[in-house]
């Protein structure tokens, strides 16, 4: 579910710089610092239903754990990579990584809801710092040719790996340590990364620029804003003076995001680059099936936990199958793309990813593992595995050498933006047919209830298990209603805004130009 972040490539500065002697250590810190923020997005999801019985969070309240990451990290990727260009990639690595590993110390000391997912916004932030500086670093530190695209292709397959090394990892601490222990093991990485980076890792010239704070925090807050009025509204109501606040704020925020990029110099988000019909579809794909990728693994990691009884480290193992679908897939396309095209794969993998959703809105309390998990997560798995390449190469498509850095960081920031945004969504939804579900069980359970236990129930307001889960699945699948519309909304976009074709041979965009993307 996380994206390699967003670097401007300078081709004439990494020859200026000095070539370290211990390149592979440089490489294993520069790797390190993406697993780490790679890992942070799977790691906790599997932890979501610990920490929701540890620090009392409502379902609903359970989305912000993921979406306080995603909207800091997503919302100032741009603004991470200028900072390392201006300042220097090598301290604002380190910077970036000491917050992270501050921000993951007190997120595993949290003893309530608002200390974790304020500790969960600072790491996006410093995720969003370090991660675009550890990828610009790697043309600082190799040589072009051969050592830097192996280099690439270490780094790529580490992004790659890493959702799946954080199912498994937030598994087995969540299920031998306790749920803090997912957040607690970044501490001892980020650290050893902040001590050996000034030894071997070169450092890059810096150069002038501007840091456009206005748009990126105006951006930020309104899509905060923006969320928060739909998770407000899962809870209380659509009227609710708080949630049409919010609402209005995000409007008055996002309106002046807009305002401050079309007048400002160096905006953080080129706004030009929306002109282009490909581009701007490739942005709206992503949005669209980020929404539906980040409630697949919110869902239904409440799904086999709460209702099949899986322990987190099953639950682990339980979506690895994802993963494998996903790196699968994308091989199978990048390797055609000269001979197909990206559309074909684009409109394929959209109606994979929408025939997948619809199998999970049939999901009930009876589903096992196999028919209810398995089958539509495959299905969804190769459908994401095979839209990533093309997506990516459709952004950074025909843009100059100097902007392929924003265009492709344009989508990174859309898909974890878009993933937040969905996710809300997918939760008002949820609540809204979960509360309306609870007052029909609810009545069932009363009218066969002994005395006992219709008290028992008045005092607690917690139904019986087999009941409660008979609720839990009827909102998830609902939820998955809402995903389905995202999910054709892709697939529409695909078929018709898309226009690419078979790019011509000698402009692909070179690799260090594409950011590695991965769920």
């Amino acid at each position: 579910m996380v994206v390699a972040a967003p670097v401007t490539v300078d081709q004439s500065a990494p020859a200026q710089a000095r070539r370290g002697q211990h390149p592979g250590i440089a490489l294993t810190v520069i790797a390190a610092t993406q697993l780490m923020v790679v890992l942070d997005v799977t790691i906790v999801n599997i932890a979501l239903p610990h920490i929701a019985g540890a620090l009392k969070f409502s379902t609903t309240n359970l989305s912000w754990v993921i979406d306080a990451y995603s909207l800091t990290f997503g919302g100032l990727l741009l603004l991470g990579g200028r900072i390392g260009d201006i300042l220097g990639r090598r301290p604002t690595l380190i910077f970036g990584v000491l917050l992270f590993c501050l921000a993951s110390l007190l997120g595993g000391l949290a003893t309530a809801p608002w200390m974790l997912l304020g500790a969960r916004a600072l790491q996006g932030v410093g995720g969003a710092v370090a991660s675009p500086t550890a990828l610009a670093l790697i043309t600082t530190n190799f040589a072009e040719g051969p050592e830097r695209n192996r280099a690439f292709g270490v780094f790529s397959a580490v992004a790659g790996a890493g959702g799946a090394i954080g199912l498994l990892a937030g598994g087995m601490l969540t299920s031998w340590l306790s749920w803090r222990w997912v957040l607690f093991v970044n501490v001892p990485i980020g650290i050893a990364i902040a001590v050996l980076a000034p030894l071997y890792i070169n450092d890059s010239p810096r150069r002038p620029g501007r840091f456009d704070l206005p748009g990126a925090l105006t951006g930020t807050l309104g899509m905060v804003s923006l969320v928060y009025g739909f998770i407000r509204a899962s809870e209380s109501s659509w009227t609710d003076r708080l949630t049409l606040g919010s609402f209005a704020l995000s409007v008055v925020l996002l309106g002046l995001f807009l305002l401050i990029e079309s007048r400002t110099a160096q905006p953080i988000t080129p706004l030009h680059m929306f002109r282009n019909r490909n581009r701007s579809g490739s942005y709206g794909i992503m949005l669209c099936l980020a929404a539906a990728m980040f409630s697949i693994f919110f869902f239904i990691t409440l799904f086999v936990q709460d209702i099949l009884g899986f322990s987190p480290l099953r639950a682990g193992i339980a979506f690895l199958p994802i993963s494998a679908a996903i790196i699968t897939a994308a091989q199978i396309s990048a390797r055609m793309q000269t001979r197909i095209g990206p559309k074909p794969f684009m409109v394929g993998g959209t109606l994979l990813v929408s025939g997948a959703v619809a199998w999970l809105t049939q999901i009930t309390v009876h589903s096992g593992y196999v028919d209810g998990v398995l089958g539509p997560t495959l299905m969804f798995g190769f459908g994401m595995g095979s839209v990533f390449v093309p997506i990516m190469l459709t952004a950074v498509s025909g843009v100059a050498a100097h902007e392929t850095g924003s265009a492709s960081g344009l989508l990174n920031t859309t898909q974890q933006v878009g993933g937040a945004l969905g996710l809300s969504i997918l939760v008002t939804v949820f609540g809204t047919a979960n509360r309306n579900a609870g007052k029909q069980q609810a009545a069932r359970f009363l009218a066969h209830a002994t005395p006992k236990q219709a008290a028992a129930f008045a005092h607690s307001h917690q139904l019986p298990a087999p009941y409660a889960g008979q609720v839990l699945a009827h909102g998830i699948a609902t939820a998955f209603q809402m995903g389905l519309v995202f999910a054709l909304l892709a697939a529409a976009l695909a078929l018709f805004a898309v226009k690419a074709g078979r790019p011509e041979p000698g402009r692909e965009p070179a690799l260090q130009d594409v950011q590695p993307m991965v769920a």
